[in-house]
């Protein structure tokens, strides 16, 4: 990129500060100093007849910000409150800047706890959902409570439903929200609402038979083709996985039950976006016995499948508890209550058995009287577990236990997420979640 190094005067705030054009360029074409450049990066002069452009902004985050695009560095003085320059950081198009300057990229054996909320219904925390502006969303029974990238709380969506079973982020200014029937009602399903002001867009209709039926609306993934899919239990045959476009919340198709399995109470769903397939597994507690399987909308069929009926009891020590496709989309991990790893090859079309990994054995002996069975993530080629009151992190060809995240005083992890540079953990006991973050290397 060249640049012509001419000297740029700003008056923010009655306050007079000099820069170059190619410090202002330094902020991208998405911020708003880009829209003083050309097509080929010429400086376009707007000024006043001292030669200055007015900005009626605080002068002392204008300068913290200013410096950033000159050395990449981040320096907030003690008397600048972060949300101050975050807010500030957010009008000039400059938050992203702010944010790489802040902490480092995301990376599992270097997580540091930044801070620690509460939440406001003790003991009834069900769900975490990390956004993609580095928000999150954390579902109470019949609430959801919405946090933007600064941790400051939106208008609380109040569901009056029976129960929210998942939350899932569509973009920063919308979610969809998964709720059980209430019976009598028939008020349970799926909808599209504002994260900004709780308003609801549009709900998501199950038709069966030609009729409109009402539905508990389990697990919820999202394709980037813009499709959304939800786990479905009805009270009629409208059991399955149903698929709508999030754009138009239109229906636009259905994977109904086949005899034997349990596809509408799954609590896990996963698109994989390499071949087109839907991981969608149901667990115990939620089922007696475990399922997992893939579903190809295109061909409506399942073309892999695996399930805990009938194994011998000898095996209930080994019975799964969450399961995951991994990035090369060869083979599902799956863990237990005891937080071992195993290992399902997905190149076999027939059902195939577990290989457990020793290296990942954690622990050994009894679940605390109220446990929180552990779940699993992935993110940047890194495998996360969550068990009672730690995430442990996996890493390497046999994923290596390479370190643990333990610090929250809110008791067993019920809950957690991964987006963009945080992790955030849910616990249950006090309903405190924790954000984790990956502070940037010392400078040399």
């Amino acid at each position: 990129m060249v640049v012509q190094k001419d000297r740029v005067k700003f008056n923010v705030g009655g306050r007079v500060m000099e820069t170059t054009a190619t410090t202002l360029a330094n902020a991208g074409r998405n911020s708003m100093f880009g829209a003083m450049f050309d097509d080929n990066w010429n400086l376009i002069l707007s000024s006043n007849k001292e030669g200055e452009r007015f900005l009626d902004r605080n002068p002392d985050c204008f300068g913290i910000l200013l410096d950033l695009l000159r050395t990449g560095e981040l320096h907030i003085p003690p008397n600048i409150p972060e949300k101050l320059l975050y807010r500030e950081a957010l009008y000039y198009g400059l938050l992203d800047h702010v944010r790489a300057a802040r902490w480092g990229p995301f990376d599992g054996n270097r997580l540091r706890l930044s801070r620690s909320l509460q939440g406001q219904a003790p003991g009834d925390g069900t769900a975490i959902r990390a956004g993609p502006d580095g928000g999150c969303c954390v579902a109470h029974g019949s609430m959801v409570h919405v946090y933007d990238w600064m941790l400051d709380e939106h208008p609380p969506l109040n569901l009056d439903y029976q129960r929210v079973n998942d939350v899932g982020w569509v973009d920063s200014d919308k979610v969809v929200i998964g709720v059980s029937e209430r019976l009598g009602r028939g008020d349970g399903g799926m909808g599209l609402f504002s994260s900004q002001n709780g308003e609801l867009r549009y709900k998501f209709q199950v038709c069966h038979e030609n009729q409109m039926k009402s539905y508990t609306a389990g697990a919820l993934s999202f394709s980037s083709d813009y499709k959304i899919f939800s786990s479905c239990k009805g009270r009629s045959n409208e059991y399955g996985v149903g698929v709508w476009d999030q754009v138009t919340g239109k229906q636009i198709d259905f994977f109904y039950e086949p005899l034997g399995w349990s596809l509408g109470d799954a609590d896990k769903l996963q698109w994989l976006e390499g071949n087109n397939c839907l991981l969608v597994a149901t667990m115990f507690p939620r089922k007696d016995n475990c399922y997992i399987s893939l579903l190809d909308f295109r061909e409506k069929k399942m073309v892999w499948c695996w399930s805990d009926v009938g194994a011998p009891f000898a095996v209930d020590e080994k019975r799964v508890r969450d399961a995951i496709a991994m990035e090369d989309n060869s083979s599902i991990c799956v863990v237990n209550e005891f937080e071992d790893l195993g290992f399902m090859d997905l190149r076999s079309s027939a059902a195939t058995s577990i290989r457990w990994s020793s290296r990942s054995r954690l622990m050994k002996g009894k679940m605390p009287e109220e446990p929180c069975y552990p779940k699993l993530a992935l993110h940047g080629g890194q495998l996360f577990s969550s068990m009672n009151d730690c995430i442990s992190v996996f890493c390497g060809p046999e994923w290596v236990l390479t370190s643990r995240l333990r610090r929250s005083y809110g008791g067993s992890i019920c809950d957690f997420s991964i987006g963009g540079d945080r992790l955030f953990a849910l616990h249950s006991e006090e309903n405190v979640f924790d954000i984790w973050e990956t502070p940037t290397p010392p400078l040399v």
